[in-house]
């Protein structure tokens, strides 16, 4: 009997997701070693907390790891009380997941229909727009206005469209530019009846507390937001993959419906308690990143580039060179950065904070390249 062959594969899958690409991560840190000759690469490329996990997360992982025989406890009752007590919400708000990737598509499959308008800041983290457009929605950008996110126009481009979602990263990536707390009352008072505003702050915690905006009242007030947060910044938790929504209780469990059961595992949920239970560490960690945020602007400035007003646990610095060959001459000196090109940003690369000896090297390497391409 012969085989029935499949000669078109994109027949059989849904038509939003024929001509987009999957989300690269880019090459692998041991794939750059041996690319290079290189024993050492120092990642300032991912935005990862370079100072690694707060105090008693990896304690708390050891303790766990007898029982990952079990599945997690589906309701996260101990996590979802920790984050609430932390952020002075109700349990009922928080919705933990798997990473605030997961939860993006999670958002993008709960709200978006076939043919519906979403609208996304350009340039920002990029998943959003892919998420949703694999969904068979149509993705309008509003580019930003002087590297900051332009409310204004966002909540135009969704009122003329009938936007379903309204996708705002503040501090945004990859700037690190602030959304202030009068601009985020406009934009929340224009937003058009039917449209959810999805704000990730996953840099919320480098925030100044005094510049910090407290949406979760906006959510227990009942307007149509969802918050996607993570422990993957600055609690130093990337690897374990935990992150949660606040969202209010009425549509919360429709994204519960759409997340896959046992969505977080037990190490995670250990990691994420351990580090809610000392808050002062964090500021601790807030004030550390920001010290050494600091003095790689101040370095990178006394070098004769410019960088853009951060909040978050990365600058953005015109460099004035090829960004991609700045890349390139870069990593066998044993450091990765972001290029702009990536961002729609040439001549501009991203750089992540981490302690300041490292920061120091960073800078002496990427002025050496600089000044060489300059010429």
């Amino acid at each position: 009997m012969d085989a029935h062959v499949v000669a078109d594969w994109g027949r059989l899958v849904r038509p939003g997701l024929l001509g987009i690409e999957p989300y690269s991560p880019g090459t692998s840190l041991s794939e750059y070693k041996r690319a290079y000759g290189v024993d050492q690469i120092a990642k300032l490329n991912w935005n990862e907390d370079l100072f690694g996990p707060l105090p008693g997360a990896l304690e708390a992982v050891e303790r766990e790891l007898p029982n990952t025989w079990m599945y997690p406890e589906q309701a996260y009752a101990d996590l979802r009380q920790a984050i609430a007590d932390w952020i002075g919400t109700d349990p009922e708000y928080v919705s933990p997941a798997h990473g605030i990737q997961a939860l993006v598509a999670t958002v993008a499959h709960t709200f978006v229909r076939e043919d519906d308008v979403v609208v996304v800041p350009q340039p920002t983290y990029g998943l959003y727009a892919q998420v949703c457009a694999a969904a068979c929605a149509e993705v309008v950008r509003v580019p930003l206005r002087e590297h900051r996110l332009d409310l204004p126009e966002l909540a135009s481009a969704a009122r003329e469209r009938e936007a379903r979602l309204v996708w705002v990263c503040d501090p945004n990536n990859p700037t690190g530019a602030l959304v202030a707390r009068d601009e985020w009352e406009r934009f929340l008072d224009e937003l058009p009846d039917g449209a959810v505003a999805v704000v990730d702050e996953a840099y919320r915690e480098y925030v100044e507390p005094e510049l910090r905006i407290a949406r979760e009242r906006d959510v227990e007030a009942g307007r149509p937001i969802v918050l996607l947060r993570t422990f993957s910044k600055i609690f130093g938790l990337a690897g374990l993959r935990l992150g949660y929504a606040v969202v209010h209780p009425g549509l919360r469990s429709y994204l519960d419906v759409v997340q896959e059961p046992f969505n977080v595992n037990r190490a995670a949920l250990a990691a994420g308690r351990a580090c809610l239970a000392a808050p002062e560490r964090i500021e601790e960690r807030r004030r550390e990143s920001a010290s050494a945020r600091a003095l790689l602007t101040r370095l990178l400035e006394d070098a004769g580039m410019r960088v853009f007003p951060s909040q978050a646990n990365f600058v953005l610095v015109d460099v004035g060179v090829d960004d991609g060959a700045l890349f390139d001459a870069l990593v066998p000196r044993g450091f990765l950065v972001r290029p702009g090109r990536e961002f729609g940003l040439d001549g501009h690369i991203r750089v992540t904070v981490g302690p300041p000896d490292l920061m120091e090297r960073a800078v002496e390497a990427i002025a050496s390249v600089r000044s060489g391409l300059l010429r």
